[in-house]
């Protein structure tokens, strides 16, 4: 019997998504899922809608609950991480409050700027420690992880633990091929593409509809077109304002004008949501310039936004959920299911995943963390070569870098002056604060944040 343990299965919408793409598959309906969480309340919440879903669907799956990591990993083939370290009270609010001090705005940071490498900080010894674990207790598992921030994560992954067996996974790339077939009409089913670069930040370097003689149409000067309509308002929804959304939930071009604005700049479409992407570089987001968070629509705090409302969602399973409850249960478009399948059954399947460079991309540092096609079979994981990318995507992508490699670097020496380098590196944070401010800054995150971050020299 395959054995899948779930590290963090109190994220109950997450856990709900992967178990149920599993237990669709008829290769797992007698899966067994270990469900490891700190939260036991947040466990058992998590119990009652993996057995809704499995009840739901006519699965007979082994579930068993623990809060012991090691008890879970036991006798496990696959391990899949959803961690929040320091959750959202208090370390989310910390990442954002303080910098707010300083005039430092956000929207997500959970990847990148100050509030990306303080989760870095704290994420990354728990998340090696789990790699530790799967060494000596099931060391021929595959560990699916998808936790940020990704790359961060995966180099500190592949620096402190490289026997591990890990790919790290995002909904970014194919979640905006739906996104994208959708604003030009098309059927997702019937879009071809060639993505690469690193998480958040990989852009579609082909893009296109395969025909039915078997030809393929670049779909590149549409995508254009459309951006082009856009900038200059011609787009009929131009004008319509913005509104909140839960986490998950798909946007279009409507609120999309960071990203198809950096295609009419950068000749290429990025895979990270326009909110993710517009704290990544230094154009978008500026305090004495509101009139750009107008005109892109960029939502400051949305990543606050998003925990409020994950927090009444699982209030309402929590005070609501029975043992007889039905939920929705559809395939989702996350990767976990379709690598178990892969590697379990042999059936290949590709999938774009985060892995260390070494050499698949020739214009990106070999240490750096890429997210590349990879064939998943029994014998694991195959990443493509790409080979040089358009020298500007691969500019923009090295200023994140340098700020993911200084933060492994703090986490792997103990050095604290690597995280000083960190923030002044992070193109948003340089945009907006001086040199004084960001070291002032970074010494009350630092302060903030106590022992959740391990003492740094």
């Amino acid at each position: 019997m395959v054995k899948l343990c779930l590290i963090g299965a109190g994220s109950t919408e997450f856990t709900k998504k992967i178990v149920t793409d599993l237990l669709l598959m008829p290769e797992f309906k007698n899966i067994e899922l270990a469900l490891m969480d700190i939260d036991s309340e947040r466990l058992r919440v998590s119990d009652l809608i993996v057995r809704a879903v499995a009840r739901q669907i006519g699965a007979n799956p082994k579930i068993t609950m623990h809060t012991d990591r090691r008890e879970a990993l036991r006798g496990s083939h696959f391990v899949q991480t959803s961690i929040q370290v320091g959750g959202y009270d208090p370390a989310t609010k910390i990442d954002f409050e303080i910098p707010k001090k300083y005039g430092l705005r956000q929207t997500i940071a959970d990847t990148l700027g100050v509030g990306g490498i303080m989760r870095g900080l704290r994420t990354i010894p728990v998340l090696v420690d789990i790699g530790r674990d799967i060494m000596e207790i099931c060391p021929d598992a595959i560990w699916l992880q998808y936790v940020n921030p990704m790359c961060m994560n995966m180099m500190a992954i592949a620096r402190l633990v490289p026997e591990v067996k890990t790919v790290g996974l995002c909904h970014s790339v194919q979640g905006t091929a739906e996104m994208l077939a959708d604003d030009l009409g098309e059927k997702v089913e019937d879009i071809v593409f060639q993505c690469a670069g690193i998480n958040h930040m990989a852009f579609y370097l082909k893009f296109g509809k395969r025909l039915a003689d078997g030809t393929t149409e670049d779909l590149y000067p549409r995508l254009r077109e459309l951006a082009q309509k856009i900038a200059s308002g011609e787009d009929q929804f131009s004008s319509r304002a913005r509104k909140p959304r839960p986490e998950g939930h798909r946007m279009s071009h409507l609120t999309e004008r960071v990203r198809y604005e950096m295609l009419n700049r950068m000749g290429y479409f990025v895979t990270e949501s326009s909110e993710h992407f517009a704290e990544y570089v230094p154009w978008f987001i500026k305090r004495d310039r509101p009139d750009l968070l107008e005109q892109y629509q960029v939502p400051l705090d949305e990543y606050v936004d998003r925990c409020e409302y994950s927090l009444k969602r699982w209030g309402d399973y929590a005070n609501t959920l029975q043992e007889e409850s039905k939920l929705e249960t559809y395939r989702s478009n996350e990767y976990a299911g379709e690598i178990i399948r892969a590697a379990v059954t042999g059936d290949a399947v590709v999938i774009n995943g985060n892995v260390p460079n070494n050499g698949l991309i020739d214009n990106l540092p070999a240490e750096a963390c890429v997210e590349v096609p990879c064939l998943i079979d029994r014998s694991w994981i195959s990443p493509t070569k790409i080979g040089k990318l358009p020298p500007q995507l691969a500019a923009m992508m090295q200023t994140n870098i340098n700020v993911q490699e200084l933060t492994v670097e703090a986490i792997a020496t103990g050095k604290k002056e690597s995280v000083y380098h960190a923030a002044m590196m992070d193109p948003h944070t340089a945009a907006e604060l001086s040199l004084d401010d960001i070291w002032k800054l970074t010494d009350d995150m630092l302060s903030a944040h106590g022992d959740m971050i391990p003492a740094l020299h």
